[in-house]
């Protein structure tokens, strides 16, 4: 393309012989190629998508680690003492933290001699389960998930693993929580 100074003015003004300038006036005052700067080849497009599936592949395996870390530590729990026999009365529930102070808990007094204790995190979402006597099951709100008394079990709801269950020791007055089996 060629442009020509027209001699009354300061601007620049495509050559008449040029057709590209004439369909498209502004090719003389810009001349980058806009098209050819926002194409993506395919080896752009394969080398993203290597990139972040590389990535994922990554994290997914450093967070496996850390659960598989977290787990062998999980194992070597510490006992604490939860709660005395007659803190709890028949039917009744305590709340308490275990194995740290951000792991809540609940302890259900099942029978004279009987206690359950499950983590009280959701497994679908982490949202608080709450215990209902007249189902004898716990409940998620947030999704309507339900677990079961006796065993942690999912009864129902968007939840695909049971509730991890507290381990517990009943030594003379004294409710312990000895571990975690998830």
């Amino acid at each position: 393309m060629s442009i020509s100074h027209h001699p009354m003015s300061d601007v620049l003004l495509p050559n008449a012989n040029d057709q590209s300038a004439i369909r498209n006036p502004q090719s003389a005052a810009f001349p980058i190629p806009w098209e050819e700067e926002h194409a993506v080849t395919r080896r752009t497009f394969m080398s993203f998508v290597l990139l972040l599936s590389t990535t994922l592949l990554a994290s997914t395996g450093i967070l496996g680690l850390i659960d598989l870390l977290r787990r062998k530590s999980d194992s070597q729990l510490t006992p604490a003492l939860i709660a005395s026999v007659q803190d709890v009365p028949v039917g009744g529930v305590k709340l308490f933290s275990y194995p740290t102070a951000h792991d809540p808990c609940l302890l259900i007094r099942l029978s004279q001699d009987q206690f359950v204790a499950y983590s009280q995190k959701c497994t679908h979402l982490s949202c608080p389960v709450t215990y209902k006597a007249k189902e004898k099951e716990f409940f998620c709100p947030c999704h309507a998930g339900r677990f079961a008394l006796e065993d942690g079990r999912v009864l129902g709801g968007p939840p695909q693993r049971p509730l991890p269950h507290i381990l517990l020791s009943v030594t003379g007055n004294e409710v312990w929580a000895t571990g975690v089996r998830a």
